[in-house]
């Protein structure tokens, strides 16, 4: 009931802002993965017990643990109420980074950067920072020809498929500056990369072909640089991003110069102290194609919990056919 009144609340948002009319039926594409449960360990019901997932889980990559789930059972006397505890982690899953996720050191803030205390957590952003038109960048196409000259599949090898920052096959500032005509305050960039094909095929972080040993597309470096240089240009600032990978930049600008995180995350570094949010392992991009061009409106149902660096959420797209 909860949820179908949300999908109702943000239909009608959508249709105010857009001037539609209720009979306006928008195309719905829900742009969330499915979350993997499994019951608790015996004798610590805070880790998982891997050897017994619910129902068809598979267990995905994660910064965190699987998720566990606990039933208990609320009796009456014509049946009972099954009652689940969940124990989560905050970035597992479709879900969304706060401003306050990353914490600059003083050198790496910038002019007009949100300072540390005043970045908003999960409870202190507003229904507003959370819907926002949709403009799309679709890298699917370039992907997949990458992806083909290894039968489809990623390789961590660059030399087999390259999702390095120079080549192609990744967000470029070109790419940004092809949409720059249709960024504006409160838009959700949203990069189509093709990836999340990937996402139920292993669990093992460092092996896992969805991280792929962070040779991965995702935004380069000099595309949050453009981006960044338009909305100066343009006196504006965006909602934030969503991509169909682990953490919205290039693998090799998440995972840095070396094995101690060394000059890594650039978008998060630079981005999030913009006020920008981000929605990472996001599904079904590539359904926004179909619909109406700039028709769509992003609705992120992200959790409101106290001090809360972000949190699985459920991301759905009202677009015009």
């Amino acid at each position: 009931m909860l949820q179908k009144l949300f999908v109702i609340a943000a239909l009608s948002l959508v249709l105010v802002m857009s001037g539609g009319h209720a009979n306006a039926a928008p195309y719905m594409v829900d742009l969330t993965h499915p979350i993997p449960t499994f019951k608790p360990l015996a004798g610590d019901p805070m880790k998982p017990d891997m050897a017994q997932p619910w129902l068809d889980s598979r267990p995905i990559p994660t910064f965190g643990q699987q998720t566990i789930l606990s039933i208990s059972q609320f009796p009456t006397n014509w049946g009972h109420f099954d009652l689940g505890l969940l124990v989560l982690a905050e970035h597992h899953g479709t879900h969304m980074d706060t401003p306050a996720h990353y914490i600059n050191k003083p050198e790496t803030m910038e002019k007009g950067g949100i300072p540390i205390d005043k970045r908003p957590t999960a409870d202190k952003l507003g229904a507003d920072d959370l819907v926002g038109r949709i403009v799309l960048i679709d890298i699917s196409g370039r992907v997949q020809s990458e992806l083909a000259k290894n039968g489809g599949r990623p390789s961590p090898d660059t030399k087999v498929t390259d999702f390095g920052e120079n080549s192609m096959n990744v967000v470029t500032a070109d790419d940004i500056a092809a949409v720059a005509d249709q960024l504006d305050n409160d838009v959700w960039l949203v990069l189509n990369l093709g990836w999340s094909d990937f996402y139920f095929q292993g669990a093992d972080f460092a092996k896992d072909p969805y991280i792929n040993a962070f040779n991965h597309p995702g935004l380069a470096r000099a595309a949050v640089d453009k981006l960044i240089e338009i909305e100066t240009q343009k006196g504006i600032r965006i909602q934030g991003i969503v991509a169909d990978n682990i953490g919205v930049e290039s693998g090799q600008s998440a995972v840095g110069i070396d094995d101690k995180w060394t000059d890594s995350w650039y978008a998060h570094r630079r981005g999030l102290q913009r006020g920008w949010k981000y929605v990472e392992n996001a599904a079904n991009l590539g359904q926004l194609a179909m619909a109406k061009p700039g028709s769509c409106t992003l609705v992120v149902g992200a959790p409101k919990h106290v001090r809360g660096t972000g949190g699985p959420s459920r991301v759905i797209a009202l677009c015009d056919k």
